[in-house]
């Protein structure tokens, strides 16, 4: 049993959308993330994907996105992105798995999920984020401030937070937010998040440490479509 995490599966397997406008690592990409995923992912693990999970607008047009998700090896905790537009309340996603049978998944939303596994216990906490200082909208910005706060709340007593977010927590060239700010309050130390793609990775770090906590850039194309492992017993990520 372990952790994994990987963002951005952009799944249309029901919808004509290209992803190769953000280059050649795109090409094939749902076939690399089966290859890759099955041959790292067990059946006794679990993968957290921090947002923009498939192009449907609607259940039926993600229907396929997700039974391809379900199918995969592990269980999966998906968290809202950008694009994830059939995103809609708590209870009606949840009605849909059922329809769908789809019950390795579960939903990361104004919430936290306990994960157990050989190497230990952790809270998993997150919410999609926002840009702010990038002319977004503050009422979105402070909305998802609010979900986060209340994921972190959330979390069983007495284990590690682990954060996961869609947005990057911070903004370029300005590492600190009210996201970043959030987090230092709630005792996080590790961090992840994705929406980053094609030439927005340019000159981004993998790993950003600031102020006591380590964020880790982990879209699709930035780690080649692999899941990273996210350890709870001190070994090293990969």
């Amino acid at each position: 049993m372990a952790l994994y995490a990987i963002a951005d599966l952009h799944l249309s397997l029901s919808v004509d959308k290209s992803m190769t406008v953000f280059g050649g690592a795109w090409e094939n990409y749902v076939e690399k993330i089966e290859t890759k995923w099955r041959a790292k992912i067990g059946e006794e693990d679990t993968v957290v994907i921090p947002g923009d999970i498939s192009w449907g607008i609607s259940f039926e047009e993600c229907r396929e996105d997700f039974l391809f998700i379900h199918k995969l090896p592990g269980k999966k905790i998906i968290l809202k992105g950008n694009h994830d537009y059939y995103w809609t309340t708590l209870r009606k996603m949840n009605a849909f798995l059922e329809e769908i049978g789809a019950g390795s998944i579960t939903f990361l939303f104004n919430n936290s999920v306990t994960y157990r596994g050989e190497d230990g216990a952790a809270a998993i906490c997150g919410s999609r984020g926002w840009f702010y200082e990038e002319g977004g909208d503050p009422k979105i910005y402070n909305r998802e401030l609010g979900r986060l706060e209340t994921s972190l709340r959330m979390a069983e007593e007495g284990l590690e937070k682990l954060a996961f977010l869609h947005y990057p927590p911070f903004g370029v060239g300005n590492p600190r937010s009210q996201f970043t700010d959030l987090l230092e309050k709630y005792g996080v130390r590790r961090a992840w998040y994705g929406h980053l793609h094609g030439g927005a990775l340019r000159g981004v770090r993998a790993e950003t440490a600031f102020r006591g906590i380590c964020y880790r850039l982990i879209s699709a194309d930035f780690i080649d479509f692999d899941p990273v492992r996210i350890p709870l017993s001190g070994a090293p990520e990969g």
